[in-house]
């Protein structure tokens, strides 16, 4: 598998690739992709290659990645000396001008090819010195002078081998002494080019270059370094020394000048395939060890053996039944013990081959294993999870009912569930395996957040709906009551409720909400919103009693033209100014109408809305009864009031109009009955003649009157006449009678008058008769009126008075009789 990877290295990029994997397969598509990343095909000719071989382990990749800001992978020493760079890869400097491409080689001599496999090496180091223009041989400073060492051997088939396949090109050979002891470079470097040049000699050579140089084909450059672990800092100095040496190498006189054989960096990526081609056809230098690939077959047949007993294993199919209902109690331990068992197994068999292979099988045999028990592991980590989390919810609902703060029983609970669920956790881990348990602790946490978040909003709902419903009911009954008597000072009085109310519910809701642990921005955003609820109920309450306010006027209006002053019905009686009335309550009915034109919910509302109505409605109508050639301007001829904006309308200027004379025609009848009632009653309580007959009858009848008063016996008689005429008059009701009408009053006492003497007489006789029985031994004389007529007058006086005081009570229950069922009317 080629992998590409990048970083930022002195503030440029460094991006490296497999170009070569250890089993000699090009990587076409990673050198492609990284030629793209890296822009290689946009350098022309202006690019340097550089390669580094020398003996596995020997700090290539290190010297690499401090000299050009690579990222190779290096070799950890606490961990044994070991292989680490497999095949070939592919880097590009940080830092450096031109551009400079690293190869890292496979170390030489390594334990993991062995002493017979050393054809890649071979292959391997020939391909670098095809491609490169600078190669560094890393070798250590005690090996300088030794037949075996700094790869000599290597080097004399690779001059021999080049020459045969390739065309002469001149490439700088850097031999990189490590670890650099007192001996001084000046002794050192004539004793390693005396090396140089007995292997370029011993190599047999064609005709053509039987007598050629060294030097023609190679520049040989030698550094030495101190010791990277004991002297860190004096290598980091040398090396940064040494890393000067690179910038602008393929200039003239640069460490790579000689560029004779170099190709575009566009054609880089083709020239390198056929490079390696070429090399991997040659077969003698491309023989596996036999030993590795007996190794590789046995371990293979040995780790599938045991991977088939593994998944048959009685033990592990109970564990992974049982692991599908429920979590299980040690589920780590016990699959841990029967990994590690058949394991064991694995090695005791596979003991004696190679080590290499052996390791790679059953690392392969391993990852293979935690494959199959993975799904088991995970479904054990869900119901964790799951049986954790519904413990987290019973915990909180009994910490809030319990009366705790919600804040203090959410941060609570959560940390004791996390702690629970890591503890089950960490008896569920399989000791074979490192998976993190991470992604699954982190969806328990968002479980628990969810659920926290969720109660969180049900309770501030709840929260907010209480203080709703308190506003609403604290609001709406008296707004309605306070615009039902609609005055100047209703709309100042509702805002003094709002603001009264408002900050009542403010402040309990606020009290509320400090034990939620909420953030400012949402407790003043719920704040806010509660404020805007409470202007909402009394804008809504006024809009709803502005769809009825024609029935509020003709209320209003029949409260103040039906009743007086003292909340008393009116009886028209004749004396009443219909007029102002009509005009005090219409004013009224007026004043009502302004008030639910448009809500005034702030301190700062003003408006002439009254006045405006007024001239509108009722001083533009006088002026136009008086003069009708007048026409002016109507202000209600327009769907706003002036400097009020259209949210706070309730009721426009053209529907007040259009209301107003709905208003007036169906009040207009009330008003009219009242003047008909009125003119009624003047006339039913007019019954003296004009003041001209009076007087005429006083000078007419004064002869009469005269008569009258020289003879007193007229004057009883009269008197009597009176009294009958008084008592029939009660009795009949004459002046309710023809208060309907003349001829209707006619017909009735015609219907009722001989029943009415009739009963007067029968009561008179009755009155007598009561009287003689109530005295029967009163003194014949006295009792007869013959003998004395002194009382019989005066029985007849008494009489007469009987007579009247029972027309009287009899006039009263006519009169109550049919005046109940007027006032009803």
């Amino acid at each position: 598998m080629f992998e590409l990877f990048s970083y930022a290295a002195n503030s440029e990029e460094s991006c490296s690739t497999q170009l070569i994997d250890g089993d000699g397969v090009f990587n076409v598509t990673g050198i492609d992709d990284f030629i793209k990343e890296v822009r290689l095909g946009e350098c022309g000719l202006s690019y340097a290659v550089v390669s580094i071989m020398g003996p596995q382990s020997s700090g290539k990749s290190t010297l690499l990645n401090h000299l050009f800001g690579t990222n190779f992978r290096e070799m950890d020493a606490f961990k044994g000396r070991s292989q680490t760079t497999k095949g070939i890869w592919l880097a590009r400097c940080a830092g450096i001008e031109p551009s400079t491409l690293v190869m890292d080689l496979e170390g030489t001599d390594g334990r993991e090819r062995g002493e017979d496999d050393t054809a890649f090496e071979k292959q391997s180091a020939l391909f670098a010195l095809a491609v490169s223009d600078i190669v560094l041989i890393n070798m250590w400073c005690h090996d300088i002078g030794r037949e075996q060492a700094a790869n000599k051997p290597l080097l004399k088939t690779v001059f021999q081998v080049m020459m045969r396949l390739f065309s002469p090109r001149k490439t700088t050979l850097m031999f990189v002494i490590r670890d650099k002891t007192r001996t001084p470079l000046e002794n050192l470097e004539p004793v390693l080019r005396e090396d140089i040049q007995k292997i370029w000699d011993s190599v047999p050579k064609p005709q053509a270059h039987k007598e050629t140089p060294l030097s023609e084909f190679f520049n040989v450059e030698v550094v030495a370094l101190s010791s990277y672990e004991e002297k860190e800092e004096q290598f980091k100095e040398q090396v940064a020394s040494l890393r000067q040496r690179f910038f602008h190498s393929i200039a003239p006189g640069g460490l790579a000048g000689d560029r004779r054989g170099a190709v575009p960096a566009s054609g880089f990526s083709f020239s390198a395939q056929q490079i390696w081609r070429v090399i991997k056809e040659n077969k003698d230098l491309d023989l596996p060890a036999h030993k590795v690939m007996v190794a590789t077959v046995r371990c293979e047949e040995i780790a599938n053996e045991k991977y088939a007993f593994f998944a048959a294993n009685e033990d592990w199919c109970h564990l992974e039944e049982a692991v599908q209902s429920g979590p299980i109690s040690g589920f780590g331990k016990k699959l841990s013990s029967i990994l590690d068992s058949f394991l064991s197994d694995y090695d005791a068999e596979a003991t004696y081959f190679d080590e290499g292979v052996r390791s790679a099988k059953r690392k392969q045999l391993e990852e293979k294993l935690l494959q199959l028990v993975q799904p088991a592991f995970q479904s054990l980590l869900g119901h964790i999870r799951s049986g954790t989390l519904e413990k987290f919810k019973e915990t909180f609902d009994k910490a809030l009912n319990g009366g705790e703060a919600f804040s203090s029983a959410s941060r609570n609970c959560a940390q004791f569930c996390i702690a629970l669920f890591d503890e089950k956790c960490s008896d569920a881990v399989i000791e074979q395996a490192n998976w993190d348990t991470s992604k699954v602790r982190d969806k328990l946490r968002r479980d628990i957040d969810a659920h926290i978040d969720a109660v969180r909003a049900a309770k501030l709902g709840e929260l907010t709906s209480l203080y709703e419903a308190k506003l609403k009911e604290a609001l709406s009954a008296p707004v309605e009551a306070l615009l039902d008597g609609a005055s100047t000072e209703t709309w100042p009085a509702i805002r003094k409720l709002l603001r009264r109310e408002t900050e009542a519910a403010v402040s309990g809701l606020s009290g509320a909400l400090s034990g939620f642990d909420l953030d400012e921005l949402t407790k003043d955003k719920m704040l806010t919103s509660i404020e805007d609820y409470a202007r909402g109920v009394v804008e809504g309450k006024a809009r709803e009693e502005a769809g009825r306010v024609l029935i509020r006027m003709k209320d209003r209006f029949s409260t103040l033209f039906s009743h007086d002053s003292d909340s008393m019905p009116r009886v028209w009686t004749g004396k009443e100014d219909i007029r102002a009335i009509t005009k005090t309550a219409r004013s009224a009915s007026l004043k009502l109408l302004s008030v639910m034109a448009v809500t005034r919910m702030d301190d700062d509302d003003n408006d002439n809305i009254e006045s405006t109505l007024s001239s509108a409605l009722v001083e533009s109508t006088n002026v136009a009864v008086k003069d009708r050639s007048i026409t002016s301007f109507d202000p209600l001829a327009s769907s706003t009031w002036e400097e009020v904006p259209p949210s706070k309308t309730l009721i426009t200027p053209v529907q007040c109009k259009s209301l107003w004379r709905q208003f007036k025609a169906e009040t207009e009848y009330t008003v009219s009955q009242a003047i008909a009632a009125q003119e009624a009653n003047k006339r039913n309580n007019n019954w003296l003649p004009p003041p001209w007959a009076i007087a005429a009858m006083l000078i007419l009848g004064f002869n009469e009157f005269m008569t009258l008063l020289r003879n007193p016996l007229y004057l009883g008689v009269i008197f009597v006449a009176f009294l009958l005429f008084k008592a029939l008059w009660v009795q009949l009701d004459i002046s309710g009678e023809f208060r309907n009408g003349a001829l209707p009053g006619l017909i009735s006492l015609s219907s009722k008058f001989l029943p009415t003497v009739m009963n007067l007489l029968k009561r008179l006789a009755e009155e007598g008769q009561k009287t003689t029985t109530n005295d029967p031994h009163r003194n014949p004389a006295t009792n007869d009126p013959q003998r004395n007529p002194a009382l019989a007058s005066n029985s007849f006086r008494n009489g007469v008075s009987a007579s009247s005081s029972m027309s009287s009570s009899a006039s009263s229950e006519v009169t109550s009789e049919y005046t109940s069922p007027s006032k009803e009317d």
